[in-house]
């Protein structure tokens, strides 16, 4: 039998509280950036890898339909989580306050790991070769040595997944660091 990190009764309270704790990251991340254009030049290249990764893996997800094990899910079972990360650390450069690094890795380790439990947990009863693929595939740091198909990418599907509104998050966030930085 699988060990499970998190009680579930924990995984299913911060699975409710995922959005409102986003919402307090991001009053954190208003009161508290002091970025300037040095350190918007060297977090945007880092953020914009982490949103190519999250619409590659959205344009080869087609959730609850079949097991996604093409593109960035033959190097990593959490492409979209994996991109999230990737994006946050460039906006954390950005920011330039430790505190704030401190504090997303805190809602990562103890919001987003017990999430990504209960889809495991989903995608194990639905899929029944969801268990040998995580055999293979790491969790969140991807093994940049392809367990799978690497193509199949869709325009449609990353458009059904509403990826584009990861896009405008991050021009909103973006803008909001020009913004003080000038």
């Amino acid at each position: 039998m699988r060990r499970h990190w998190f009680p579930k009764p924990y995984a299913d309270l911060v699975a409710r509280l995922r959005v409102p704790s986003g919402f307090v990251l991001v009053a954190l991340f208003v009161a508290l950036a002091r970025p300037t254009w040095a350190s918007i030049a060297a977090g945007v290249p880092v953020s914009a890898a982490g949103l190519l990764l999250r619409a590659w893996a959205a344009g080869h997800l087609a959730k609850n339909e079949r097991l996604s094990t093409t593109g960035p899910y033959a190097f990593v079972r959490n492409p979209l989580y994996c991109g999230t990360l990737v994006i946050a650390t460039g906006l954390l450069v950005a920011a330039r306050h430790p505190l704030l690094a401190v504090v997303f890795a805190a809602v990562f380790v103890g919001v987003y790991l017990p999430v990504i439990e209960l889809e495991e947990q989903h995608l194990r009863k639905l899929f029944p070769a969801y268990g040998p693929y995580a055999e293979r595939v790491p969790l969140v740091v991807p093994r940049f040595r392809a367990l799978g198909v690497v193509g199949g990418w869709t325009e449609r599907l990353y458009r059904k997944n509403e990826e584009w509104k990861a896009l405008l998050a991050y021009a909103a966030a973006l803008g909001f660091l020009i913004a003080k930085a000038a």
